[in-house]
C-alpha cells in the first residue's frame, strides 16, 4: 500500500458521504454499480467516516463483501466532538467502524474535522497517541487528519505531530483565496511540512458542478464538451503532492462524468489555469451563502432547523435569480417543521460549521427575506 504515497497515486477518490438515496435510506444497489465502475477504471481509494449516516454499512455491502480486500484502499475517520462524546466513546469509534465495514484494518484513518474550536479536545483525549497505537497494533496502515482551521493552527499541529502521514484539506478554486477557508495557505503549509494531501470538497458540496451562469459561460467557451465539475476536480488534482481528490458522487451519471476525465488524468494547461483565474474573479463578485451541505450544523440543533436546505433556497435567489423557486422551496420546508425564524441563537451550529459561516446572522437574513 505504500505506493499510494508516490507518483503512481490514482488521483480520484470515491467520497462516500453523499451516496445515492432512496425512500428508506442509501440505495445500495446503485452504490454497487458505482463501486464497480470506479474499480473497473483502475481507481481504488474509498473514503467514509463514522458520522456519515449509513455510509460504512453501505460500503460493506457494496464494496467489502463483493471485492478482494487487496483490490482497494479504505479510509474512515474518528470524530471526537460531534455529539460531545467521552474519551472512551471516541476511542470505540474505530472498532465500530471496522465492524460496520466488515474489515479488520483500515488503509487510512483520520482524526476528523479538526478546527480551531475543537482541536484541544483531540489533545485532551490523547487521540493522537491513540491512532499511533492502533497503527502499531495493525488496525491502521496510515494515519492523518482532516482539517478546517487556520493555516497557523495547521502549522502548529504538524509541528507537534510530524509523524502524521497526510492531511485532508478543503481545496477548490472558489475557496483558494477565501480568507475564512484559506485553501491556498493551508495547502502551502501542509506542503512546507512535506505532507501528502487528500483533497475534500473539490466541487464545494456540488456547488461548482453547476456554478453561477457567468462561470459556466467561461468554461463552455474554453471547452464546450467539458463539465463544470471537471474543471473543479482537475484544478485540485493538478496541484503537487496530492494523494487523491475525493468526489462525493451521488449517482451513476456523476460517476461516469468523473471517470471520463479522471481515468486518464491530465493536469490543467497554462491556458486552462487562466480560465480558472477568470472563474475565480467572476465568483468573487457574486454574493451567496458558502454552505456545502455537510449537515454538521444540524446534528445538535435543538430546534431541528434544516439549515443547509434553507441556505440552498436562498442561494437559488442570490446566485441564479430564481426568486419564486427559492421562496417555494422555503415554503415547503416551513410546511414540514421549524425554519429560519425558529432559531434561538444558541450557537451550536456555528461551532460545528467547517465553513465558518455566521449561521445565526444568515438565518435571520433568510427569515426576513422569506417572511410573508
Amino acid at each position: 500500500m505504500e505506493r499510494y504515497f508516490g507518483e503512481a497515486t490514482p488521483k480520484l477518490g470515491f467520497g462516500l458521504m453523499r451516496l445515492p438515496r432512496k425512500l428508506l435510506g442509501i440505495d445500495v444497489e446503485q452504490t454497487k454499480r458505482m463501486v464497480d465502475l470506479f474499480l473497473d477504471a483502475g481507481l481504488t481509494y474509498f473514503d467514509t467516516a463514522f458520522v456519515y449516516s449509513g455510509s460504512e454499512e453501505a460500503t460493506r455491502k457494496a464494496l467489502v463483501e463483493r471485492h478482494p480486500r487487496d483490490s482497494y484502499t479504505l479510509a474512515s475517520k474518528l470524530n471526537a466532538w460531534l455529539g460531545k462524546l467521552s474519551v472512551n466513546e471516541a476511542k470505540k469509534e474505530l472498532h465500530t467502524s471496522l465492524k460496520r465495514l466488515g474489515t479488520d484494518y483500515l488503509d487510512y484513518y483520520l482524526l476528523h474535522a479538526i478546527q480551531n474550536n475543537n482541536y484541544e479536545l483531540y489533545d485532551r483525549y490523547g487521540l493522537w497517541d491513540y491512532v499511533r497505537e492502533q497503527k502499531q497494533a495493525g488496525l491502521i496502515r496510515h494515519w492523518g487528519f482532516s482539517f478546517h482551521g487556520t493555516p497557523e493552527l495547521l502549522d502548529e499541529l504538524l509541528t507537534k505531530n510530524p509523524d502524521a502521514e497526510f492531511v485532508q484539506l478543503q481545496l477548490n478554486y472558489a475557496d483558494w483565496e477565501d480568507p475564512k477557508i484559506a485553501s491556498r495557505r493551508c495547502y502551502e503549509t501542509a506542503r512546507r511540512h512535506g505532507k501528502s494531501i487528500v483533497v475534500m470538497e473539490p466541487v464545494k458540496g456540488g456547488a461548482l458542478a453547476k456554478p453561477p451562469r457567468e462561470v459556466q459561460q467561461l468554461f463552455q467557451a474554453a471547452a464546450p464538451e467539458a463539465s463544470c465539475a471537471s474543471w473543479a476536480i482537475r484544478f485540485a488534482a493538478s496541484l503537487d503532492g496530492i494523494l487523491t481528490v475525493l468526489s462525493g458522487m451521488s449517482n451513476e451519471e456523476q460517476m461516469r462524468d468523473n471517470l471520463s476525465f479522471m481515468r486518464d488524468f491530465k493536469p490543467l494547461s497554462d491556458a486552462e489555469q487562466e480560465t480558472i483565474r477568470a472563474a475565480q474573479e467572476a465568483l468573487g463578485k457574486i454574493e451567496h451563502i458558502p454552505c456545502t451541505a455537510c449537515h454538521y450544523c444540524t446534528e445538535g440543533c435543538p430546534q431541528g432547523i434544516p439549515i443547509p436546505d434553507i441556505f440552498s433556497a436562498r442561494n437559488k435567489q442570490l446566485i441564479w435569480g430564481q426568486i419564486e423557486r427559492g421562496a417555494k422551496d422555503y415554503q415547503e420546508l416551513a410546511a414540514q417543521g421549524n425554519v429560519a425564524d425558529a432559531c434561538i441563537a444558541c450557537g451550536q451550529c456555528e461551532s460545528a460549521c467547517p465553513q465558518g459561516i455566521r449561521i445565526i446572522d444568515r438565518l435571520a437574513e433568510c427569515a426576513e427575506n422569506f417572511k410573508g
